[in-house]
């Protein structure tokens, strides 16, 4: 069994960090909108997912504990998912999609 560089392992632990507190904000807006949530398909999720993950790479995470994913309007990730959709077709870059993403999340918490 190969080993693992210190290097490999941080990457690694970051990377699942960064599935977590993406996955844990997906949840939130997802109980919020109960029934609602439905309208949205699983590459639309998927894009969602992204997109929280970006935004919580680039965002301080006390900045990050504060944001109130529950107030998260239907326009609001149709918003996110814009912004998403961009980024997938590389018209715009991870760093800038998180900012912009972290801007509606500021605004609604």
């Amino acid at each position: 069994m190969p080993e693992i560089s210190d290097q490999e392992r941080g990457r690694r632990f970051f990377q699942l960090q960064k599935e977590k507190h993406a996955e844990e904000a997906l949840e939130r807006v997802r109980k919020t909108l109960g029934d609602r949530w439905k309208v949205y398909s699983l590459p639309e999720i998927k894009t969602l997912r992204a997109m929280f993950g970006e935004a919580w790479v680039f965002t301080d995470r006390m900045e990050w504990e504060g944001f109130s994913f529950a107030r998260l309007s239907r326009d609001d990730l149709d918003g996110i998912l814009t912004i998403g959709r961009a980024v997938e077709r590389k018209e715009k870059n991870e760093h800038d999609a998180a900012r912009e993403v972290s801007g509606i999340l500021k605004r609604v918490s």
